[in-house]
């Protein structure tokens, strides 16, 4: 199966009609039909039913082109990856994370690390779930982690970033903003909103005040969806330090209470790259000196 095959039966599948779709591609009617049947003849069924008014896709074909649809795009995006990476890099070190936000200072260490090292790629990864399977897989040189995440994992080495406390989230206009420290008999009457994949120590803590009796609360998927119910104010919601992205849409407010995160960076132990080490150094560099930042 070529490219030219699959861009071929893509855009047939668009037009259902050879005369147009050969001149989409700029190729002749012959050669189309021609490389479409040389396709069905290697995948071993019809994609296309002919008749005098064109083509229709059967029920096996549809499914076939809305697969290969995505395999053509993420080929697409690999080999404009692969032309911007042979023009201007000599390595690549990518850093996978479950959001944006978790690693603030990630774009500023970057801008650091391109003046003093431009050959040197660096490529974000974001996974919300698997994303440690990702990294064991050596699909990322760099992932970010929770200390309590790397135990007894073979392999790995496991760099202190910083350590991020509880926060509540609420929403500006909420009198809680107003408090310097929210503790938790604050919190009495109202809806706390908890689930959505909480690190363990703050799932303990959520624990610990719903087992008050006072509160409400219930489950949220996500904290998307949770930030969604904070803004149409459902309730408030407690979370970690690291997933604040200082837009200043909420307000965050420190939580009375001793649980926290210790963030890491984990990398493979037997990558010893310089680049990879120096990149380490400007992130580290980065957190070291927000003292005043809070996390």
């Amino acid at each position: 199966m070529t490219t030219r095959q699959i861009d071929f039966c893509i855009e047939l599948a668009h037009t259902l009609n050879f005369s147009r779709a050969a001149e989409n591609m700029y190729a002749s009617q012959p050669a189309l039909s021609y490389q479409i049947k040389m396709l069905e003849d290697e995948v071993g069924f019809l994609i296309f039913e002919r008749s005098g008014k064109g083509a229709s896709l059967t029920p096996a074909g549809a499914q076939f082109v809305s697969h290969l649809t995505v395999m053509r795009e993420d080929l697409k995006r690999a080999i404009e990856q692969g032309q911007n990476f042979s023009s201007r890099f000599k390595d690549s070190i990518s850093v996978c994370l479950m959001v944006r936000q978790a690693l603030f200072f990630l774009p500023e260490a970057i801008r650091q690390f391109g003046r003093s090292t431009p050959e040197v790629q660096i490529t974000p990864i974001f996974r919300y779930e698997n994303s440690m399977e990702l990294f064991l897989q050596n699909k990322a040189d760099i992932i970010f982690a929770l200390k309590e995440q790397t135990r007894q994992i073979p392999g790995i080495q496991v760099h202190s970033l910083f350590t991020s406390r509880i926060y509540l989230i609420a929403d500006r206009d909420d009198p809680l903003a107003q408090k310097n420290l929210v503790r938790e008999e604050d919190l009495y009457g109202r809806t706390l909103m908890v689930g959505g994949g909480s690190p363990q120590a703050l799932k303990e803590v959520q624990h610990r005040i719903i087992g008050s009796g006072k509160i409400k609360y219930f489950n949220s998927a996500d904290h998307d969806t949770t930030l969604t119910n904070i803004v149409a104010g459902r309730g408030v919601c407690l979370a970690p330090g690291f997933l604040n992205d200082h837009s200043g849409q909420f307000a965050w407010i420190p939580f009375d209470c001793q649980e926290n995160f210790q963030c890491v960076l984990c990398t493979h132990r037997e990558d010893q790259r310089d680049g990879l080490k120096s990149f380490l150094s400007v992130l580290k560099k980065l957190y070291s000196e927000a003292i005043a930042f809070p996390l």
